[in-house]
């Protein structure tokens, strides 16, 4: 896996062997980047990752300057590896939290400009995660939601959805709060 642009595009990131989590595809992640580079500051963005996995959205949006990340994994292997890449990028602009997701939105009180959630697939309540997201305190009307999930599901009722992109088997929903 690398990191695809910014201050640190070509960066290699290598989880241990055995590492439990997907990351998203480079493709899928540059395809992901230039639609919001088109929107957005990245420099003026605050940027939740929920489900860190290997951190390497978060590493993605440090690197063009986003001072303002909080990652959210459970897996306190995972934790260590993102803290370790972390401070072997020498990013310092990020914090990890070892947390279940659900607790975390229950909790929040910190509003977000992007959230990106990329939970495991087999996860048995990731149909619900939009809904969890879009009720918490994590969301203004500002806010963008950013779900990863597999093909096999469908988000086009869901009233919030705003649009919805493929990258190869990676699909990517967009919601935002009905105003």
């Amino acid at each position: 896996m690398r990191i695809i642009g910014g201050s640190l595009k070509g960066r290699l990131i290598e989880p241990p062997a055995g590492f439990r989590a997907r990351p998203t595809t480079d493709f899928a992640r540059e395809g992901l980047i230039n639609i919001l580079d088109n929107k957005y500051d990245f420099r003026d963005v605050s940027f939740l990752d929920l489900f860190g996995g290997t951190g390497a959205i978060s590493y993605e949006f440090a690197s063009r300057g986003t001072t303002n990340i909080d990652i959210i994994e459970t897996d306190r292997r995972n934790c260590e590896f993102i803290r370790h890449t972390l401070r072997s990028l020498d990013l310092t602009s990020a914090r990890v939290h070892r947390m279940d997701v659900r607790d975390w939105l229950k909790i929040c009180h910190k509003n977000y400009d992007i959230i990106f959630a990329d939970p495991p697939y087999e996860l048995k309540w990731l149909t619900m995660i939009p809904d969890l997201v879009l009720r918490s305190g994590a969301v203004t009307a500002a806010s963008l939601f950013i779900l990863e999930h597999p093909k096999s599901l469908d988000f086009s009722g869901h009233p919030s959805l705003t649009d919805h992109r493929k990258y190869g088997n990676v699909n990517f929903s967009f919601f935002r709060l009905i105003a």
